[in-house]
């Protein structure tokens, strides 16, 4: 490759959607927009090669970046972001009226403005089925408008090496006059079943045993360990562990009450309210609130609310508590000395909020072959 693909990263939170881009020496993340001071922060913790313009993406505009930059017209190669996507119709209004739509416009008046060879936007999978699957036709037109190649498909992270089921929406678009292709799957449910469509065979899916069996459980509040328990175990225990110290960084479990703790004691793996006696049943929640994971299992999407028992599945599957902000960490993939800034519920919006880094890595791979050929 002749020089460098450059990339501005859009909405970028921690940077979970350009980390397989910001390991690779084929590309060069110039720009960053983030919000929220501390995810910015966080951000550059990690990147501080990067220019970050922590603001409302309002405020940004390609003039700006250009003349922080010394870049001209044409220089910017790729474009990533996933604007967070409000429930919103665009019945009887065009999405670029309906100030609902507002993050999505400014993402789109970027694209325009910088006119990138190749964009990615990323979502969450009810996009399509908002407005009856007239808003992701609305916002593919859109592209198309302005002369890209257009395509969505719906990923699952754990096909890809995450110990977790986590499923965006893709959309990538090119104006190369080429046709995109997907990753393949490397990873699936059943051990070494057969890529259709490779001949290749697939790895098992990563389970929350094989991301987590060397930290230290921290049952007791009053004993904690920020020590490993074991050299790595695995491949992935592996990669999560380059570069890092002997200690481990936020592995703290919040606090509980008694009867709380009782509650998660009394769940069996994959448990549910619904498992417990009558005694214990917490009084209110959701269908998956105060529910065990799965140990030989890759976790199910987890949230901002990791370490809230009575959030989203998020209760350990061998201990009596939810999620630290390192096991969310991992099983987004984000290695051991990535750096986290804030309290730790700032932490673990940030991580909850990201996208897992291997499957940004796959992204990455299968747009370098877009660039290549």
């Amino acid at each position: 490759m002749s020089s460098k693909i450059k990339l501005i990263d859009l909405f970028s939170g921690v940077g979970g959607l350009s980390y397989g881009f910001s390991k690779d020496s084929d590309f060069q993340i110039l720009a960053a927009n983030e919000i929220l001071p501390k995810m910015a922060k966080s951000y550059s913790l990690n990147h501080p090669d990067v220019k970050m313009y922590c603001c409302d993406i309002k405020d940004l505009s390609f003039k700006k970046i250009k003349k922080d930059l010394k870049i001209n017209d044409g220089e910017i190669d790729l474009i990533v972001g996933g604007p967070p996507c409000q429930a919103f119709s665009t019945v009887g209004k065009r999405l670029l009226e309906d100030p609902r739509g507002k993050l999505f416009q400014d993402y789109y008046r970027i694209v325009k403005e910088v006119k990138p060879k190749v964009f990615i936007y990323e979502n969450v999978k009810g996009l399509l089925s908002m407005d009856k699957g007239n808003l992701i036709t609305e916002i593919i037109n859109l592209f198309k408008t302005e002369g890209y190649n257009v395509k969505y498909k719906v990923l699952d992270a754990a096909n890809y090496g995450t110990p977790q089921h986590r499923k965006r929406v893709i959309i990538v678009g090119n104006n190369l006059n080429k046709s995109y292709e997907y990753p393949e799957p490397t990873h699936s449910e059943i051990d070494l079943t057969t890529n259709l469509f490779s001949n290749e065979l697939l790895n098992p899916l990563i389970t929350m045993g094989d991301a987590l069996s060397d930290l230290p459980l921290n049952s007791d509040i009053l004993n904690i360990s920020n020590e490993y328990l074991s050299p790595p175990k695995n491949y992935y225990q592996k990669i999560m562990r380059q570069g890092s110290s002997t200690k481990i960084h936020d592995h703290i479990p919040p606090k509980n009450n008694s009867n709380l703790i009782k509650l998660m004691e009394a769940l069996p793996q994959g448990g549910t309210p619904k498992d417990l006696p009558d005694k214990l049943k917490p009084k209110s929640g959701f269908g998956n609130s105060y529910s065990r994971l799965w140990w030989d299992r890759p976790s199910t999407t987890i949230t901002r609310n990791f370490s809230t028992p009575s959030s989203a599945r998020c209760i350990h599957p061998l201990s009596p508590r939810p999620l630290t902000t390192r096991e969310g960490a991992r099983l987004q993939g984000f290695p051991d000395n990535y750096s986290f800034f804030g309290s730790r519920s700032e932490k673990n919006l940030q991580i909850g909020n990201a996208v897992p880094t291997f499957l940004s890595f796959a992204l990455k791979d299968s747009v370098k072959k877009l660039f290549n050929n």
